[in-house]
């Protein structure tokens, strides 16, 4: 409600007074409270309308308390909006947190079921495998077979796979003893040894042992070269409590002999231009003889092969007509090279060096 008056108190008509605006405060029929007037002050302090009074108040006083209102509310507002959206944001954080975690514990239990259902199949094919074993080791497969499960589909790749298990233990068993073929003799009293040898990546002869296990350890009857020291080899490596040891050192023996027969054919058969003037039966001596291309002079070369489980010679004596052809760097390289190298494959290098013919 407003209400002007453009005449003050004292009855001064002449000039316009200045108008102040006014609150009231009350209760009247049909208006609402809280209107705003403009009249004169100070004198006048209410008006009249319709038969109501309000009462008012100067603008003046209430200025600076509706200032004060005006600042804080929007404040305080923007702050409580913040703190519910950060409350909404941890909640929904939280949630996510909760949900990821429970699809992780959900995949780990279907990787979990996922294994056992594995380790349940594989137990079954174990135990499959087993009966099929003791099968094949007793040699009555049908009756074993008779009572397996006739729902079993894959009896044949299981009986496959527990031929394969079968010779993976035979292979295994066959390394412990050192890679030797054995075989039972009179029902488990004795045992047969074969032990094959081999010279670059050839194989060559294969030697036999029959050895007696009872009452004590010794060899009955075999097949192995007289200049091999086999029962010197027997003593000195213990065969009474260590017969894989024994075996290594005799098979060392044997591809040694064979490697270097294995040499000195090669020798007769590649270089045509080489002679050999001497060599034993157990070949770990080697005369040859060698001819300069360009002085056409002869050179007589032994090997001495002092070590019998080795294929190379440990010492290498050249003899000339030419007292200083051995001790030349030439040839000295050359003795140094058939200590190092076969003799065959010496022989081939001296040979583009211009050595010999």
């Amino acid at each position: 409600m407003v209400c002007e008056r453009k005449q003050c108190a004292s009855g001064d008509r002449t000039g316009t007074t200045a108008l102040s605006r006014v609150t009231f405060t009350g209760q009247h029929c049909g208006y609402p409270v809280g209107g705003v007037v403009t009249q004169q002050p100070p004198k006048s302090k209410t008006c009249k309308r319709s038969g109501c009074l309000h009462r008012i108040k100067y603008v003046q006083k209430n200025k600076e308390k509706d200032s004060g209102n005006m600042e804080g509310a929007p404040a305080k507002g923007v702050l409580s909006h913040l703190s519910l959206l950060e409350v909404k944001a941890r909640s929904r954080k939280t949630q996510l947190q909760q949900q990821s975690r429970v699809m992780e514990l959900k995949a780990k239990v279907e990787a979990l079921k996922t294994q056992r259902e594995q380790l349940k199949a594989q137990i079954q094919t174990h135990q499959d495998l087993q009966k099929l074993r003791l099968a094949m080791d007793k040699q009555c497969a049908d009756e074993e077979e008779e009572n397996m499960e006739e729902e079993s589909e894959n009896s044949k790749l299981l009986r496959l796979m527990a031929r394969h298990t079968q010779l993976k233990d035979l292979l295994h068993a066959h390394h412990l003893i050192g890679g030797y073929d054995i075989i039972k003799t009179r029902k488990g009293k004795g045992a047969c040894v074969s032990i094959a040898t081999a010279y670059e990546d050839v194989f060559l002869d294969t030697f036999n042992l029959e050895i007696d296990l009872k009452p004590t350890v010794k060899i009955s009857r075999h097949n192995i070269p007289p200049f091999i020291p086999l029962n010197n080899l027997a003593e000195q490596n213990n065969m009474q409590t260590d017969l894989r040891v024994f075996l290594d050192t005799l098979s060392k023996h044997l591809n040694a002999f064979a490697g270097r027969k294995q040499q000195l054919k090669l020798v007769k058969e590649k270089h045509k231009s080489v002679e050999v003037m001497e060599s034993n039966v157990l070949c770990s001596l080697l005369v040859l003889l060698f001819t300069v291309p360009r002085e056409k002079t002869a050179v007589l070369c032994t090997l001495d092969y002092t070590d019998h489980t080795r294929c190379l010679p440990t010492r290498v004596h050249l003899e000339s007509e030419d007292k200083q052809l051995p001790d030349s760097p030439q040839w000295k390289k050359n003795c140094t090279l058939l200590m190092e190298t076969p003799v065959h494959k010496a022989l081939i290098t001296m040979k583009k060096m211009g050595s010999i013919a």
